[in-house]
């Protein structure tokens, strides 16, 4: 039997960063997960600021970022008008990319098993597993970054309550202009022109050497518009979107559309000794507001750079140690800010009562109105640009003569 201070078990982002970190302290870790090599994933395919400056804390940033496409601009659109050309730092990235970036941060210290955990039992001193194989090992401290899988859990009798089934559903799939060797935006929001089109926005930025495009929707997996979209994405898109043309010229969909709904849920009874929940394990995000990786990298950055190392420090694994993770104000806040982000996204994009219509006209104004005071300031920028070079020309003469 192998005995290790913490076993990770999920090698997606939230277990694979896990891992990195605790291996770079130090820390004796295992990592568990059917994989060697994380397999193809429609999930998060691009980093915010917030969740680059989360990244950042990790230690990790300089060695995974260099893998993402940076971009330092986006396009704001409805009704197929311009609205604002906003500064903002984004990098995207496949999600698989993203996590086997990660992977190869992992110190070569730490073990990696390619199995799948099928059992354990837990207490306050030593946690066991038992592996597919019949293998078993212990650890201190069993971190469960399984997503949505439900097995380990269920022995454990952690539940789960969805609060909102098919949340939304996001749409991924890869465009090319037509007729052109390039789209005239570095990456575009496009949002939608009324609440019955039941999408929250279109999104389309650079992965590489192709745009990528990830349609963000509130319907139901058996919508027919969703199987138009699978079989004739353009035409689907032409007709929800009647004004985008307009503004980007004609496109093409290459290669499939991949379909993600997501539920939203919290979790129950996980206050337990020896073993600690993180990202989808604990709490969903929904993709339409952008806060999943966020959440993810925040749960990682606090219990590997704070808990762990403090858990390890006395002996013992009860239920007060664990307490202290998900009672974490950072973690508590950013929790609660996806949550409700999710649910005010939904609220504002397709809810027909005159409160949310006031807010969707309001926030258009907005925009149109920063995207002016933009564009006027550079305007003058451009304008004054010539007269103080002719300046500085004429007062280098000065000097001279």
């Amino acid at each position: 039997m192998q005995h290790y201070d913490v076993a990770i078990v999920g090698g997606g982002l939230a277990g694979s960063l896990a891992a990195a970190m605790l291996g770079r302290k130090g820390i004796s870790a295992i990592l568990i997960d059917p994989h060697a090599v994380y397999p193809d994933d429609f999930r998060c395919e691009k980093l915010d600021p917030f969740q680059i400056a989360t990244l950042e804390k990790t230690g990790l940033a300089d060695l995974i970022l260099p893998l993402t496409t940076p971009n330092h601009e986006v396009w704001i659109a409805r009704f197929g008008r311009l609205v604002d050309r906003r500064p903002f730092e984004q990098c995207g990235v496949l999600y698989n990319d993203l996590v086997n970036a990660a992977r190869a941060a992992i110190p070569k210290q730490v073990h990696q098993i390619i199995d799948k955990a099928v059992d354990l039992t837990t207490d306050t001193d030593r946690q066991t597993l038992t592996l597919s194989s019949g293998e078993t090992l212990t650890a201190r401290l069993i971190v469960l970054a399984s997503g949505l899988q439900v097995g380990l859990r269920d022995k454990l009798e952690i539940g789960r309550t969805v609060t909102s089934a098919c949340h939304s559903i996001t749409a991924g799939f890869d465009v090319l202009p037509t007729g052109r060797p390039a789209f005239p935006f570095p990456a575009l929001t496009y949002h939608p022109e009324r609440a019955s089109d039941r999408y929250a926005y279109l999104t389309l930025f650079p992965i590489g050497n192709y745009t990528r495009a990830n349609l963000m929707t509130y319907r139901t997996m058996d919508d027919p518009w969703l199987r138009q979209l699978r079989r004739t994405p353009e035409q689907a898109l032409n007709e929800l979107m009647p004004s985008l043309r307009r503004l980007i010229g004609d496109f093409t969909v290459k290669g499939p559309v991949r379909i993600r709904p997501a539920d939203l849920y919290v979790t129950e009874g996980h206050r337990q000794t020896g073993i600690v929940l993180v990202g989808d394990a604990f709490l969903t995000a929904c993709p339409a507001a952008g806060t999943g990786s966020g959440k993810v990298l925040t749960d990682v950055e606090r219990l590997c750079n704070v808990y762990i190392p403090q858990w390890l420090a006395s002996n013992g694994m009860g239920v007060d140690k664990i307490a202290a993770f998900y009672d974490d104000p950072v973690k508590v806040e950013n929790d609660r800010r996806s949550t409700a982000e999710a649910y005010h996204l939904r609220d504002v994009s397709i809810n027909p009562a005159l409160r949310w219509r006031a807010e969707r006209v309001g926030r258009f104004m907005l925009r149109y109105g920063i995207g002016r005071l933009r564009r006027s300031r550079a305007w003058l920028s451009a304008r004054t640009r010539p007269d103080a070079h002719r300046k500085a020309a004429m007062h280098t003469d000065d000097r001279s003569a």
